[in-house]
């Protein structure tokens, strides 16, 4: 008597590129926008777009940079924008006012933002406020100090800053900061200790916590990293501005989130790399800048830029179904 043995059903050959998609969607997503602007303009491939592209990206994405740890580690952080603009105020105030050296500045800005994330993370860990409540709460409080520092007037910044929004060169010094704070922000999250331990906070904090981890202390040390980053973006900001203004960065947490949501990190936490971050966030401006060439009106601008984030996070949200079936 024969028996058959059973085969397993072969998988389908779409599911290596399924996978891909899934994993680098925005890649995919960036490449097809840049050829249907290509197409669409002339001007969009040239050099001097390229590099208006690189200093515009450098902003948002180094923000986005210290927003993905937050996310990854389950959290959210709506302070960013406000808190670049107060490190930049900060470090304009210590040079113009209190006669400090630039660079004695630059980095008193640079310790104002960690200090403001420091009190993000001590307020959502052991104030057991919620991080939207939490990071609420220091957007409108860093945004007042601002504006109480500054009188509502731009400040002058110091040469150091200014370096930071001038050229090497060819090549603006935004674009080397860009890189640099990418290659440091990836070394974090993938090759130490405590960005591991994100990823495991952020996919069950009370696992992480049964397992022996510091949870609370992650937590700050998350959130500081969010307003260092985001202190390194307000002063890169006001290089370029040659000033330090008081509504500087207005709006650009939104634009920080949506980075790391468009690049694949899940706002439930657990999931995101830096690499998707960054190219979430040239989505992002990619978007403004070809609708600028096409003369399209910010109002639309608006419009596209909300429906893109929506899309994001229905992606999100499919994604996460798919894995828990």
């Amino acid at each position: 008597m024969s028996s058959t043995t059973l085969q397993p059903a072969p998988r389908p050959r779409l599911a290596p590129l399924t996978r891909f998609l899934a994993n680098n969607g925005a890649l995919v997503g960036l490449v097809v926008l840049c050829i249907a602007l290509f197409i669409a303009t002339p001007d969009f491939l040239t050099t001097r777009n390229l590099l208006n592209i690189g200093v515009q990206v450098s902003t948002v994405a180094v923000l986005a940079f210290g927003v993905t740890f937050v996310i990854v580690a389950g959290g959210i952080d709506l302070s960013v924008g406000s808190v670049a603009a107060l490190s930049a105020m900060v470090s304009g105030w210590f040079f113009a006012s209190a006669g400090l050296p630039g660079w004695l500045a630059l980095v008193g800005g640079l310790v104002a933002g960690l200090a403001t994330g420091v009190v993000n993370g001590l307020a959502s860990a052991y104030g057991k406020l919620p991080s939207f409540i939490a990071t609420l709460a220091m957007l409108s409080v860093a945004r007042g100090l601002t504006l109480v520092i500054s009188d509502g007037n731009p400040i002058p910044t110091s040469p150091e800053v200014t370096f930071l929004g001038s050229d090497i060169g060819w090549l603006p010094v935004p674009i080397i900061v860009l890189v640099v704070a990418a290659l440091v922000a990836s070394f974090v999250l993938n090759r130490t200790v405590i960005g591991r331990s994100m990823y495991a906070v952020g996919g069950n904090a009370e696992a992480a916590r049964l397992s022996g981890l510091p949870v609370k202390r992650i937590v700050v040390v998350v959130f500081a990293l969010s307003g260092l980053f985001a202190a390194l973006a307000g002063l890169l900001l006001a290089g370029r501005l040659d000033s330090a203004q008081p509504q500087a960065a207005s709006g650009y947490e939104l634009d920080a989130i949506a980075s790391v949501v468009i690049g694949g990190a899940s706002l439930a936490g657990g999931v995101g790399r830096i690499s998707g971050t960054f190219v979430g966030a040239l989505v992002l401006v990619v978007i403004r800048n070809g609708l600028n060439l096409l003369n399209v009106s910010s109002f639309w601008q608006q419009v596209v830029i909300g429906v893109v984030i929506a899309l994001a996070v229905g992606v999100d949200v499919l994604r996460r179904k798919t894995r828990s079936s």
